[in-house]
């Protein structure tokens, strides 16, 4: 049977608007949207909006009521079929009578796994996928490698002056970026369920890591990277109470100052037994925590030795035009450097943004073997 194509793009593209708006409030969970159709009339609407609760599928279905018998459902991700925290969405569906079924793309999540479309189709559900597929699967792309990878989605973002310096000699960096750019910054916050930091960030200019926007968001976990727990127990990551705050740490650690911390409310997780906190354990024990997305917000160090490591999944690097030099200015990423530029680290699937006279790069790192991923 055909269907109007046109049609099908356009309520998948309602659906993944009111997918996005809830980013940042679902936890390890997707974003979900989904719109019920009958008779060329929309009749339900519904996003998933917090891990635990209803999913979008749940909240379209009881706006849409009786409406929904015989009508076409246009869902962003693949219905579950398992028992979780709340019923599988497939069954709701087929309980309520449904005719048809359009998603934007199959769930990876193993438990699900094509499982939900082969429930609706074996109970004669006409089922249509792929409608929207690349916008859906970036809109999840950081449950997608949460649950492929078994590791957080990491975006770094920096501010810069076109000289690469995130600082000036002095240590002085307010303010490199412009207003418009630094709220942006509040909103990317706001949409990632972490935000890290090295502890060098935290002895030079003592952040909240909060989100600080005119209506106010959730905020986002924080993570220090600390070997050597020098993060003072004043500080406002652990005193404020705004956010629960994690400090990444080795074995090594003094155990009477990670006690300390603790008392203080900080949760504190050794990664691995060298000088320095093993990375890759540390996105790996991050995951066990049910993070799935972190916004890297670090110094040189950290963010070259998380770009080393190839744990940087994404990229956000504002450019403002100011010129300030200095040698011994930080730069956005310290590295043993590349000996030919055939080796530099490159982004694919590059956009720009302007915001006033800042320019934002946003790209995708493409490591070796990896590119197109």
């Amino acid at each position: 049977m055909g269907y109007d194509v046109i049609s099908d793009e356009s309520y998948m593209r309602l659906a993944l608007q009111m997918a996005a708006a809830a980013q940042g409030q679902t936890g390890c969970n997707p974003v979900v949207g989904c719109v019920i159709v009958r008779d060329g009339r929309i009749v339900g609407l519904g996003a998933h909006l917090k891990r635990g609760e209803g999913h979008a599928e749940v909240h379209a279905l009881a706006m849409a009521g009786d409406q929904a018998r015989g009508s076409t459902v246009y869902v962003t991700l693949e219905p579950c079929s398992h028992y979780g925290r709340t019923p599988p969405c497939a069954n709701r569906l087929i309980e309520a009578g449904v005719k048809r079924v359009v998603v934007a793309c199959l769930d990876p999540n193993p438990l699900v796994a094509g499982q939900g479309l082969k429930l609706l189709t074996e109970r004669g559900i006409e089922i249509t996928t792929g409608v929207l597929e690349q916008e859906a699967q970036e809109l999840n792309e950081a449950f997608f490698t949460y649950i492929t990878r078994k590791r957080p989605f990491v975006t770094l973002k920096t501010a810069s002056t076109l000289d690469g310096k995130i600082a000036a000699y002095t240590g002085d960096s307010r303010w490199i970026t412009n207003d418009m750019a630094r709220t942006y910054v509040h909103t990317l916050r706001q949409r990632h369920q972490a935000i890290m930091v090295g502890v060098g960030t935290v002895l030079a200019d003592d952040p909240s890591l909060t989100v600080r926007l005119p209506v106010p968001g959730v905020h986002p976990i924080r993570i220090i990277v600390d070997s050597e727990l020098r993060t003072p127990l004043h500080s406002k990551v652990v005193q404020d109470q705004e956010a629960e705050t994690i400090i990444l740490t080795t074995e090594r650690a003094d155990p009477e100052r990670a006690r300390k911390l603790e008392q203080a409310g900080a949760m504190i997780i050794a990664c691995g037994d060298g000088e320095r906190v093993d990375l890759d354990l540390a996105m790996q024990t991050l995951a066990e925590h049910e993070i799935a997305s972190i916004l890297l917000e670090g110094g040189g160090t950290l963010n070259g030795a998380m770009l080393k490591r190839q744990l940087i999944d994404k990229m956000y690097l504002f450019y403002a035009p100011k010129i300030i030099g200095g040698r011994e200015a930080p730069g956005n990423f310290e590295l043993e450097g590349i000996a030919k530029m055939s080796d530099a680290y490159r982004l694919e699937r590059v956009k720009f943004e302007t915001f006033g006279d800042n320019l934002c790069i946003i790209g995708y790192p493409a490591y070796p073997g990896e590119e197109g991923r």
